[in-house]
């Protein structure tokens, strides 16, 4: 059985980081995992300008309510979801998700979740498993599933390795030149296609 495993944000929805950054007026934090592969020393410098600049979990998720998919990606998820089943591998945090999961429908989200402190203030992250898309990959082929996965970033490639079909989408010139031999894609009709043609 098929199960196509996607990213979310830089796939299905605006970088939440980035919409953030952009509307606290704090450019650092425009660093996402397209720019970053060690994903705890990007969420350790993130939380460490959250704590200077003493912006708390309620400001963030203001934000991320403001934030809708991007433009075509409800209807690429709804027509991939007709077909097969699809499972959402994010390394964002239950506290961001819920808003931006409503306005795409619901779909299956596997994802992470912050520390909070009483104040507000996020103090640490949790991760559900290490290497989590990769893992959860893994753990999919052991009951039986075979996956094909896309994603735009670093923290993608594991998983996408790992599937029977992988994709890049809407990625950085540099990773599709360190990665040539992964197919890449700009349009949500290009990649419904691909996957489509992996099935």
């Amino acid at each position: 059985m098929n199960l196509v495993c996607l990213d979310v944000e830089g796939v299905l929805t605006p970088e939440i980081w980035i919409a953030f950054a952009d509307a606290v007026g704090e450019p650092a934090l425009r660093r996402t995992t397209r720019d970053e592969p060690d994903y705890d020393r990007l969420m350790r410098f993130r939380l460490g300008i959250l704590r200077e600049r003493s912006l708390g979990l309620r400001r963030i998720q203001e934000v991320i309510e403001t934030i809708d998919p991007l433009p075509g990606a409800r209807e690429f998820l709804d027509s991939l979801r007709a077909e097969v089943q699809v499972v959402l591998l994010s390394d964002t945090f239950e506290q961001f998700a819920a808003p931006l999961m409503r306005k795409l429908g619901y779909p299956t989200l596997f994802c992470n979740s912050l520390v909070v402190s009483p104040d507000g203030m996020i103090s640490d992250y949790r991760m559900r498993v290490p290497q989590s898309k990769l893992s959860t990959v893994k753990a999919l082929h052991t009951v039986g599933f075979e996956t094909i996965a896309a994603g735009d970033s670093h923290n993608d490639l594991p998983m996408i390795r790992a599937s029977k079909a992988g994709f890049l989408f809407r990625s950085t010139p540099a990773i599709k030149a360190e990665n040539p031999d992964l197919p890449a894609f700009d349009e949500y009709a290009d990649l419904l296609a691909a996957i489509r043609s992996a099935l």
